[in-house]
Parts: structure tokens; C-alpha cells; sequence
């Protein structure tokens, strides 16, 4: 993409926000009478049921340099996310969102809790289509990330959504979730896993975090069965493109294993807040066993950034996660973050290749609904001696309410 055209989006995009910033009445206070407020992002009723509308959109830019001319520059939506909730606090909450961009449900459920069957809080049944647990950045919602991707591992490993019940139990100073999962909503992915995540949560104050949890997975993969009638051997393969969401390019990938019996996934993860400053982490490990004699493939890889908000304020934590800084001024809060990321296919005989990553990102969070962010990465990559060093320059305007 040309830097002109380059600038012009960067311009505009943050003239339109700055607009709807001034607009929104994020940080105001109204009266329940007042629908300005209350619609048509939300209803609250009487008993305390509260019904509302999601949307979350997102427009991207992606620019490669010294890239041997395997990449090819973009800028398009990221996201188009239309979505519906139903919730009355400490009895139930149903959530059903839609991507209009990848065409895709995304989270589709209905969650119960226990509090309001049996008198205590024994923790919370769900069923539907959400997001499994190994990979913290996985399960942080995408308006919510630090950076404009996931990091590589995060990208390689995490399996994403499926449909499925999990059970999920919230104290201020630990948590837990155990669930069991199918195929998801695209009939994509078939098979079952078995997930379970918990944390210890030392520390939790409301600028002051110490999190550190561990996450595992089995997956039980399911072949095809082809036009024949024919029953085909369940396949895994674990890639990844440098960082950037505008293109299918990878620069590592185990190719297709074949003859899948089982996927085990492991996560550690940290996190830490003091004030302005935080210290993210995760390392993330695969191992795939097969139905026919043949070592096991092993794959591993972690990530850790830094974040400091030049403004004051706090990355947020709650329900085991991290959410968007919240301004205190009108004009907004910034952010500035470096991550270092690595992930290694080479196992055996199979010749992935290995990656590392830098990148550097700056977020402005304009009210509540409004985040424009840059990020610049540098990737290193060693492919069976193939090395492609390839500079990334991305761009994001989200909004999202």
C-alpha cells in the first residue's frame, strides 16, 4: 500500500473517531427515563433483566517490506461482528454473536448459575458454541488485545470456538472451568476435547493484579468421510503467518500430519498489573500422537510483552481476564507495548521451521467504544534453510459497543 494512501486512512479514520467520540455519551450520567442512553444498545428491566445489542467493527491495514515479495499489502474489514445478550445478574445470561466478514457464528450460548438453582454459588453451567480455554490471548476477546494479533504461538496452538458445556467457578483470589467440547457451528473442526483451566490470583486489586494459571486440552480429531463412503484418517496441521491478519502467507507450518490419534495442548500463563504497567506471558505446548507407530510431534513456543500507559491508567482485570485501559479524560488514554514472540515446528522429521517476532504497538482508547492502534513488526524466520525476514507496518480503527 502507498504511505499517501497510507496516511489518508490513518487521517481519516482518526477524524471519524474523534467525531464519535464526541458524540458518545460513554462517560455520562442519564436517568432511566432517558432512551438516549439506554437504546438501542440496551434495555434494562424492572426485575433487573437486562437485554442489549453488540456490535464490534474493524478496518485494517497491512504493509510488507523485505518480504521476498511472498506478501501482498492490504487494507479491508477485519471484523463485522453483529450480536445480541440476555442477562439478569446472578441468575442467567445467553449471548449470540455474528461475524458478517468471515460469514461464521462466533459466540452462541446460554450460561446458568448455580446461585439462583440451589441458594449458593457452586459456579456456572454453559452450553453452546465459546471459546476453549488453552491461550490466554486466544480467549481475550479481540477488541480487547493488546495488539492488533495474537502472538505466534497463541495463533499455532489455540483451537478456537466449539460447541460444547463447560463449568466455571469464580472466587477473588483463585478460579477454575472444566468443559467438554464437539464440533463448532460450521460443522469445521469435527471431533471432541476435553479442557480445564484454573488460576490463582494472589493479588487482585483493582489496579494491583498478580495472575498465574495453567490450561490443558484433549483433542480427539475426527477424519472425513469422503464421496465414496470411505472413512479418511483425522489430520492436524499447525502454521501460522508472521503476526498480520490480512493474509493466509505463512512462513512456518508442520504441513498435514496424517493418521491423528490425539492433540494434547498445554498453557502457562502470567500476568501481572502494577498501576500503569503490566507484564504478560504465556508459554504454549502441542503434542500430536498418531494411530500408526511413529513419534510423537511436539511443538512449543511463548510470548511475553510489557505494556505502559503514558496517561496513568490501568489495563483491567476481571472474570480471569484482561480488558481495555478505560480513560479518565476526555481526549482519551494511550499505550505503548513491546512483545517478543517465538514458536518452533521442528520436530523430528518433520521440518517446520522456527519464527521469533518483535513487535511494537501503540493503542489511543477514545471513550469507552473507540480504539485506534499501530503496530510494527519484525519476523525472523528459518525454514528448512529458507530465511525470509520480512518488516510489517499494521494499522486498526475498531469500534465497538
Amino acid at each position: 500500500m502507498p504511505r499517501r494512501s497510507k496516511l489518508a486512512f490513518a487521517v481519516l479514520t482518526l477524524a471519524a473517531s474523534v467525531s464519535l467520540a464526541t458524540l458518545a455519551p460513554s462517560t455520562a450520567k442519564a436517568g432511566d427515563d432517558d432512551w438516549l442512553y439506554h437504546w438501542p444498545t440496551h434495555y434494562t428491566a424492572s426485575d433487573g433483566t437486562d437485554i442489549g445489542l453488540v456490535l464490534r467493527y474493524q478496518y485494517d491495514v497491512n504493509d510488507f517490506a523485505h518480504d521476498d515479495n511472498k506478501f501482498t499489502d492490504a487494507q479491508t474489514n477485519r471484523r463485522k461482528y453483529l450480536g445480541f445478550y440476555v442477562k439478569k445478574p446472578g441468575v442467567y445470561d445467553a449471548t449470540v454473536y455474528y461475524d458478517f466478514q468471515s460469514k461464521q457464528w462466533q459466540d452462541v450460548f446460554a450460561r446458568l448459575q448455580s446461585q439462583a438453582v440451589f441458594g449458593n454459588d457452586y459456579g456456572a453451567l454453559r452450553f453452546g458454541q465459546s471459546k476453549t480455554p488453552v491461550s490466554f490471548e486466544g480467549v481475550t476477546t479481540s477488541t480487547q488485545t493488546t495488539f492488533i494479533e495474537l502472538a505466534l504461538p497463541s495463533q499455532a496452538v489455540y483451537e478456537n470456538r466449539r460447541v460444547g458445556a463447560d463449568w466455571a467457578i469464580q472466587r477473588t483470589h483463585w478460579l477454575a472451568s472444566l468443559g467438554y467440547y464437539g464440533q463448532n457451528l460450521t460443522g469445521k473442526n469435527r471431533g471432541h476435547t476435553w479442557a480445564a483451566r484454573a488460576a490463582w490470583v494472589p493479588i487482585h486489586e483493582a489496579t494491583d493484579v498478580l495472575h498465574l494459571g495453567v490450561a490443558a486440552s484433549q483433542e480427539r480429531p475426527y477424519g472425513l468421510v469422503n464421496a465414496l463412503g470411505v472413512q479418511q484418517p483425522a489430520t492436524a496441521s499447525f502454521k501460522t503467518p508472521p503476526e498480520a491478519g490480512l493474509t493466509t502467507v505463512t512462513l512456518i507450518s508442520s504441513g498435514t500430519l496424517t493418521n491423528v490419534n490425539h492433540i494434547n495442548r498445554l498453557g502457562l500463563e502470567e500476568l501481572w498489573i502494577d498501576g500503569p504497567w503490566s507484564v504478560q506471558g504465556e508459554y504454549l505446548h502441542a503434542q500430536t500422537t498418531f494411530d500408526v507407530p511413529k513419534p510423537n510431534y511436539d511443538l512449543d513456543g511463548y510470548y511475553v510483552f510489557g505494556s505502559w500507559v503514558l496517561t496513568g491508567e490501568s489495563r483491567q482485570y476481571h472474570d480471569g481476564n484482561v480488558s481495555n485501559v478505560i480513560p479518565s479524560r476526555p481526549w482519551g488514554a494511550v499505550e505503548f507495548a513491546l512483545r517478543y514472540s517465538e514458536l518452533n515446528l521442528n520436530d523430528g522429521r518433520v521440518l517446520g521451521g522456527r519464527e521469533h517476532d518483535w513487535t511494537a504497538g501503540a493503542n489511543w482508547y477514545l471513550g469507552s467504544h473507540l480504539r485506534l492502534q499501530a503496530n510494527v513488526i519484525r519476523a525472523f524466520s528459518n525454514r528448512k534453510g529458507l530465511v525470509i525476514d520480512p518488516h510489517v507496518f499494521e494499522l486498526r480503527a475498531e469500534v465497538f459497543i
